[in-house]
């Protein structure tokens, strides 16, 4: 897997608080330039359209450090989704087999290693699900 390096480096703070406000910025930049479903385009993809509201489901389902760890990539991944040419790993989904996980590797700004996680369903429609940091 070839990794892509990002240009932007992970959000700092310390509390919760402080992380989820950055965070919420950077989702609100994105937010704003649709008036319906969120998304970004991916030139992996073609083009397509990858829909980013599924992350913030799957995100309150972590415990609170797992999802501190998560937020502090999240422009990381928000720049990978959008850049990156590189081919992800890709795999059926273990819980519904109709569906296939993409996961895209990169590297922050400090060197940093992380993976951006995109579900795409039968039909075709890409959701970000997550991002996090290598263990």
């Amino acid at each position: 897997m070839v990794l892509y390096k990002t240009k932007t480096s992970k959000l700092t703070g310390t509390s919760y608080k402080e992380i989820i406000k950055k965070a919420r910025k950077a989702f609100h930049e994105i937010e704003k330039r649709s008036k319906r479903t969120n998304y970004l385009r991916s030139p992996y993809f073609k083009k397509d359209k990858i829909f980013i509201n599924l992350f913030w489901e799957h995100l309150n389902q972590k415990t609170s450090r797992d999802r501190l760890r998560r937020l502090k990539l999240l422009s990381c991944a928000f720049e990978l989704i959008q850049n990156s040419h590189y081919r992800p790993i890709s795999k059926p989904d273990p819980n519904n087999k109709k569906n296939i996980v993409h996961r895209f590797g990169g590297v922050t700004k400090n060197g940093e290693l992380f993976y951006v996680q995109i579900k795409e369903n039968g039909k075709g429609r890409k959701d970000f699900i997550s991002v996090f940091p290598e263990e």
